[in-house]
């Protein structure tokens, strides 16, 4: 009787999902067969292990991928966040075994008190899918997001594994913005992979969509030049797309200059001189995701970072490498820019020309 009263609530679900959703039924069966291949390559996960979904419908987009992931996880248990308290949530979770598989679908982001919740995931042993701030995009950029979601294994492993080889070795490295170049002049940190392969990771899974390899350099003050910004991060996380590009003067791994500015990056640009007094260059980059470029956009700026081409952090925040000069937790600002990107050279090496990576 159990068994056949959580089937009558399943098949109830799933109706008011679908009906729920204002997008393209069959951008949702394409979305779904995107989220198989996820689930089955990236994250290896086959019955008996056991799936939870953490959903809302506070957004077309959350509606959409939830109805998605109804057709990729038939097996898993839905849970309506709204619908039920956060200790009730939790305890859903808590039932799964390490090996399983947790995937969050947020309009915003989750909230449960003090509770973590990916943090808390991985200390399970979980697998963990993370999909935030879904009610910031809606139409098209829904569509976009939903086609962000394909993963091509050949694709993102050979060329994310072929660039990080040429990041590590390289003793130099140019962003070449159209006229204006960025020269990196000296070797950068060890490469980091969000390329769909957990299985030399401590923890399996993340944020979605993924597609990235980043790295900084070593010494940060072996970074001027300039570059050419056509998108950036505003004060509220979201994608601000300026009329003009944007020039940053970059002396000594410090932005010194910005020409042809707008007044919403000049208050990015106040505030992080403001509270850390210079703004450091960071964070360089490389989007692997095809599903977003120049013209392909979206608001999240979270989303967006994995466009395929370059982009950089301004401010001291960067958690996955120290430096002597700036402590773990002391920098506030982590603000993502995203660079015209005409080519880019590692080493001797030229690996991205006309809107795409050569490796």
């Amino acid at each position: 009787m159990k068994n056949l009263h959580f089937c009558f609530m399943f098949s109830q679900l799933q109706s008011a999902i679908s009906d729920s959703s204002t997008l393209p039924p069959v951008a949702i069966e394409t979305a779904a067969q995107h989220l198989s291949k996820v689930v089955q390559i990236c994250f290896q996960h086959h019955e008996p292990a056991r799936a939870v979904v953490v959903f809302d419908r506070n957004s077309e987009l959350a509606c959409a991928l939830t109805a998605a992931y109804q057709i990729a996880l038939p097996h898993a248990r839905f849970v309506d966040f709204d619908s039920h308290t956060p200790a009730e949530v939790r305890q859903q979770l808590e039932s799964l075994q390490a090996g399983d598989l947790a995937v969050l679908v947020q309009s915003t982001n989750f909230r449960m008190d003090a509770y973590r919740i990916r943090v808390e995931l991985f200390k399970q042993g979980l697998k963990v899918i993370e999909h935030p701030h879904l009610g910031r995009m809606s139409g098209q950029q829904a569509l976009l997001y939903l086609d962000s979601l394909a993963y091509d294994p050949t694709y993102y492993r050979t060329v994310g594994r072929g660039l990080k080889r040429y990041i590590d070795a390289a003793n130099r490295a140019v962003v070449d913005s159209g006229g204006a170049q960025l020269v990196f002049e000296g070797p950068l940190e060890d490469a980091k992979l969000n390329i769909g392969d957990y299985s030399d990771m401590k923890n399996w899974g993340g944020q979605f969509p993924i597609g990235e390899v980043f790295t900084e350099a070593k010494d940060l003050a072996s970074v001027s030049g300039k570059v050419r910004i056509f998108v950036f991060g505003d004060t509220q996380f979201s994608v601000n797309r300026p009329e003009h590009p944007i020039t940053l003067v970059v002396e000594q791994g410090q932005v010194v200059q910005v020409l042809d500015s707008n007044p919403e990056f000049d208050e990015v640009i106040r505030k992080i001189r403001e509270d850390e007094g210079v703004v450091w260059v960071r964070e360089l980059g490389f989007g692997l995701n095809r599903a977003f470029d120049h013209e392909r956009v979206v608001r999240d700026i979270g989303t967006y970072e994995r466009m395929c081409g370059i982009h950089l952090s301004l401010g001291a925040k960067h958690g996955s490498y120290g430096k002597p000069h700036i402590k773990r937790g002391e920098g506030k600002y982590h603000v993502d820019v995203f660079a015209i990107t005409e080519s880019v050279l590692l080493g001797e090496h030229c690996v991205f020309r006309d809107g795409a990576w050569i490796v």
